[in-house]
């Protein structure tokens, strides 16, 4: 009989697809543990049980933007504890209350992580409404188009929206109010972009931005944030009664694609899958976690507020939005014990390490997630060993769950935490199929698309349903005679192997097929991220008129690194096709050119992955929670080749 990882604890049909010889035994599909048990109420009914065990602890400790490093003046910080934190929120929500919010009224919030927006987010559960997080760097459009897809009674906004790595600058809303919300001298919002919506609520953060000039004061027609302070802070009874099925989220998808869609969480959802990320990474009361990836994302919201929040451990937001050296100095002084982010982020913050932001690494760093992108493994060593995050876990799902269904575990192998997305999650289900044929289970070891089951399946895109329907399938379940299961498909390309550890190895939309042979980027971006002088890669397709497609490998160069970068190209980045050239290293800088680049591939991958095209880039397009829009990157290579044969 085959040796398994599985416990005790794993469920029944999962023992029996593992333990047994058949073919099944051998497809590509597992279901997690069946312990713990799902929590069978709601988010409020949860959060009360985590005050009464945990009132006196600190729950959310938030700073403004940080102050230049010559201030000798530290960042304003603010502290709540559980009980603070309930009593706040119960006063928000009583103010909301008598703006006519009541159970299912979408409240639309685009806030940095911050307590407002902490706060917000239990006041709108306790009455049963729907939270709806907006990207606080969306346009007057965006916001528009948002809100009146979602037919939004409430907007919470700030008079200024931070901006990511740049620490007190920011983006004057005035504007983008006017645009929305109709005249803001009137007595209330009456708003042709937005039929729906009835109250906009401004949080004055002005002081920490004080090149901005908003006469707030002049605007009768919105509400003061601190107004909503004067609620009651007692009990907070809803309209009608809170079930744990009822939606009570609406995340927009990320945006690495160009239409983000409005997927629906419910209490079962995100509550349950926040308590059993904590469950598998181990947090426990003591511990204080800083996470800058933003609250409007899952990454923010469930896997660190949801997560922290289930436990009674501590969330420390470093600054409204992404700051590495807010970040950094958050860990040192907070005494931080894990740290969330994208890739992309822990880049950045290593890079501010380098830079002597602090003296030393912060001492107490053990705990902490990585997630929203495939992790190279380079990368994941380099975390280990500078950060001394011991017990990094990676965190792998979507939107569209909730969101994680796959998560590595602090007691998995080192090979497993590195080149793995862990197993499935309890009480999950997931399965690699063939993407051409959904009802074929694939072989273990075999790249398909994976697809995910259970109780974190989301509820369906709201208003959209033809594009629910082509990924949110019903099929029928042989473990259930005459019963069926609800599979979320990914689109993202995957295999298992015989442990039940699952691999992304890339979008399949991403894929790269040249001459015919298909090409995975994230097999080529590992390999150039290990060559030195390379700070970070994106690899995308490029149409090529003979190849069918052709490499392009988008290179960000470390700091004091000279490139053979050529004149012309796109904005924001230079280099093309054709040779490289050895790579001037000008005043006595180390150098690195495109032929570096496409011998170090070659010698290390087969020639076919060699990068046809090399760009110099100094940033990635992103998405605010970090992740690379890999089709604009695509989009700017074809406009930069133009013209070249």
């Amino acid at each position: 009989m085959r040796r398994t990882a599985l416990g005790p604890s794993a469920s029944a049909a999962q023992r029996r697809l593992v333990t047994t010889g058949s073919e099944t035994a051998r497809l590509s599909i597992r279901r997690g543990p069946s312990e713990p048990a799902l929590y069978a109420g709601t988010i409020p009914q949860h959060f009360s049980s985590t005050v009464s065990r945990h009132g006196d602890r600190p729950a959310v400790i938030a700073r403004a933007p940080c102050p230049p490093s010559s201030s000798p003046f530290p960042a304003d910080e603010t502290t709540l504890t559980y009980h603070a934190l309930d009593l706040l929120s119960n006063r928000l929500a009583s103010s909301l209350a008598s703006l006519g919010v009541r159970k299912a009224t979408r409240v639309a919030v685009s806030l940095g992580n911050g307590a407002p927006f902490a706060a917000l987010t239990y006041a709108v559960f306790k009455l049963g409404a729907v939270l709806v997080p907006l990207n606080p760097s969306f346009n007057a459009g965006q916001v528009a188009a948002a809100l009146r897809h979602l037919q939004a009674e409430v907007l919470v906004i700030g008079a200024v929206t931070d901006l990511a790595y740049r620490p007190g600058a920011g983006r004057c809303n005035e504007d983008l109010l006017g645009a929305v919300a109709g005249h803001l001298g009137g007595g209330r919002v009456e708003s042709e972009e937005v039929p729906s919506l009835r109250h906009v609520v401004v949080v004055d953060n002005r002081a920490h931005h004080p090149p901005v000039s908003f006469d707030l004061e002049a605007c009768r027609a919105l509400t003061p944030y601190a107004a909503l302070l004067d609620g009651s802070d007692g009990p907070v009874t809803p309209s009608e009664p809170l079930c744990p099925s009822d939606t009570i989220n609406i995340q927009f998808t990320s945006g690495t694609t160009s239409t983000p869609k409005a997927a629906m969480l419910s209490h079962a959802s995100i509550l349950n899958n926040g308590a059993l990320i904590a469950h598998r990474m181990g947090l426990d009361p003591h511990d204080r976690i800083v996470v800058p990836p933003p609250l409007f994302h899952c990454f923010g919201s469930v896997l660190g507020y949801m997560a922290t929040a289930t436990t009674g451990a501590a969330i420390l937001f470093p600054a409204p939005a992404f700051d590495p050296v807010a970040t950094l100095r958050m860990c040192a002084d907070g005494a931080a014990t894990g740290l969330y982010g994208v890739s992309t982020m822990i880049v950045a913050v290593l890079e501010a390490l380098d830079a002597g932001v602090v003296d030393r690494a912060p001492a107490r760093l053990r705990k902490g997630i990585v997630a929203g992108s495939s992790v190279p493994e380079a990368l994941m060593k380099t975390i280990y060993a500078r950060l001394g995050l011991e017990d990094l876990v990676i965190c792998y799902g979507m939107t569209e769950t909730s969101p994680v269904n796959c998560m590595t575990a602090p007691a998995d192998p080192f090979s497993k935490r590195t080149s793995s997305v862990g197993r499935p999650m309890p009480h999950t289900a997931v399965k690699i199929v063939d993407p051409a044929d959904r009802s074929r289970v694939l072989p273990l070891n075999t790249r398909g698309e994976l697809a995910a089951a259970g109780y974190l399946v989301m509820k369906g895109y709201y208003g959209d349903p033809q594009r629910t329907a082509e990924v949110r399938v019903s099929e029928p379940d042989p473990d259930a005679p005459g019963g069926s299961t609800v599979w979320m498909y990914s689109g993202d390309e995957a295999e298992m192997d015989e442990q039940g550890y699952v691999t992304i190895t890339g979008r399949i939309k991403d894929l790269i097929i040249r001459a015919g042979e298909n090409i995975h980027p994230l097999e080529v971006e590992n390999c150039l991220f290990q060559l030195p002088g390379v700070k970070e890669v994106s690899v995308v397709g490029v149409p090529d008129p003979r190849l069918g497609e052709s490499v392009a490998a988008f290179v960000v160069p470390r700091r004091g690194w000279a490139t053979d970068a050529s004149s012309g190209g796109a904005p924001g980045f230079s280099g093309g096709g054709g040779g490289g050239g050895g790579g001037g290293g000008g005043g006595g800088r180390r150098a690195l050119s495109k032929d570096d680049v496409r011998a170090w591939v070659r010698t290390r991958l087969s020639s076919h992955l060699v990068p046809k095209h090399v760009f110099w880039v100094d940033e990635y397009p992103k998405t605010a929670s970090g992740k690379i829009q890999k089709f604009k990157l695509r989009d700017m290579a074809i406009e930069a080749l133009k013209g070249q044969s």
